[in-house]
């Protein structure tokens, strides 16, 4: 994997872990402020939820990446299998 597709795959995986992680520990303010929904938490703690989303995401990539160097996921041989099939399909019985 190189340098651009491994940030992309990143990135892939931050937003979707930061997703199911935002709605962990909120509670709805008691008493909201005016303009402000009944449902808007009290202390979103974003930075935390950053950091929390960050590091499950390390974790997540560092799997991701060990598993295509090994060749456990191997695009180029998918690729390969898929055009072989389509070979098969063009050609005429």
């Amino acid at each position: 994997m190189g340098w651009i597709s491994g940030i992309v795959v990143f990135l892939m995986i931050w937003w979707v872990t930061l997703f199911t992680v935002l709605p962990w520990g909120n509670r709805p303010s008691s008493s909201p402020q005016e303009g402000n929904m009944q449902s808007a938490p009290d202390l979103p703690r974003l930075g935390k939820k950053f950091l929390v989303t960050t590091l499950i995401s390390c974790l997540l990539w560092v799997v991701v990446y060990g598993l295509i160097a090994s060749n456990v996921i191997s695009f180029h041989d998918m690729a390969a299998k898929m055009a072989e099939q389509d070979n098969l399909m063009e050609s005429p019985q």
